[in-house]
């Protein structure tokens, strides 16, 4: 039999040399049903550079916590800057380690899929009454398609790009952006994209986490929901009793499941409607391959009923 590859479940194309044990056998090639050879495991030091990036966007964030920065945002000065350096220092340190796991065709996509996030949030995060964002649809999608590394890119350089040319206040929220791409990721490997139900149930579970990290900061630095429809949550909820972290918290939960969830069911949307030579491109979305067994079970029903429609009766 095949020896089998544990990680994409594909067998491996290389044999042992003659008089070669076993024990000794070297995997030189890995490929894909399709012959698409697949890319061997990323180097220690681009471990490394990940987890040093990872490392400086949570020192950042905790900087922004601890500090309270009130001119945060309202314009690109220093205290702006900083932060926006900090970011920037993480995003460099991820896209170093991730460069290795990404594929040349995924570099080219983000410029859309960062355009797609500013574009959404700037419309519906900013300008409408809905309490949501929609800002992380093309992170959910790099993410699904290309890993937790690429989508957790994605987000960083969205919010860092977005804050420089329109809304500086976004950046602020750059740790959030970065763990809704890695956990589009995580989601992505743990067949979280196999099923739209699943995709919707993954989406608001990393809906939690994004809210809870985004809630101090909305807290503490805006005063609350800097959107229209968030901002009006907030102040109700504020009017009801509530304090501005209780409010903060109730909108930033509420807002961010619902949120999350629509964008991962988007994100499935989409990435399912890919043709499948297109998704041969990008090795990651193995992981999101649509079971077939419900199809096929779909199909024998429907052959069943039409042979039936067709059978004489007497």
């Amino acid at each position: 039999m095949t020896p089998t590859d544990t990680h994409s479940g594909q067998g491996s194309v290389t044999a042992a040399d003659p008089g070669e044990t076993p024990k000794h056998r070297t995997t030189r090639t890995t490929a894909d049903r399709a012959g698409n050879h697949l890319r061997p495991a990323p180097p220690l030091w681009s471990v490394l550079a990940l987890t040093a990036g990872a490392a400086v966007i949570v020192g950042t964030y905790l900087w922004v916590l601890t500090t309270q920065p009130a001119t945060l945002g309202a314009d690109l000065g220093t205290t702006t800057l900083g932060v926006m350096v900090g970011y920037l220092l993480g995003a460099a340190l991820i896209a170093a380690g991730a460069l290795p796991r990404i594929p040349r065709s995924v570099l080219a996509l983000m410029p859309v899929m960062i355009a797609l996030n500013i574009a959404a949030g700037q419309v519906v995060g900013t300008m409408t009454a809905l309490p949501l964002y929609l800002d992380s649809l093309g992170t959910v999608i790099i993410g699904v398609i290309a890993g937790p590394a690429a989508g957790a890119l994605t987000g960083i350089l969205t919010n860092v790009i977005w804050g420089v040319t329109i809304n500086p206040t976004v950046i602020a929220f750059t740790a959030g952006a970065a763990f809704i791409g890695a956990a589009a990721g995580w989601a992505a490997r743990l067949g979280g994209f196999r099923r739209i139900w699943w995709a919707v149930i993954a989406g608001a579970i990393a809906g939690i986490p994004t809210g809870l990290i985004a809630t101090p900061v909305a807290a503490f630095i805006y005063g609350g929901g800097l959107g229209v429809g968030t901002g009006s949550l907030v102040a109700a909820l504020q009017g009801a009793g509530a304090s501005m972290l209780g409010a903060a918290t109730i909108q930033g939960l509420g807002s961010d499941i619902a949120d999350k969830a629509i964008i991962f069911a988007l994100a499935f949307i989409v990435v399912a409607a890919l043709p499948k030579r297109l998704r041969s491109r990008f090795p990651f979305t193995e992981h999101s391959a649509v079971k077939r067994s419900a199809a096929r079970g779909s199909g024998k029903r429907s052959s069943a009923g039409a042979a039936h429609a067709a059978a004489p009766s007497h």
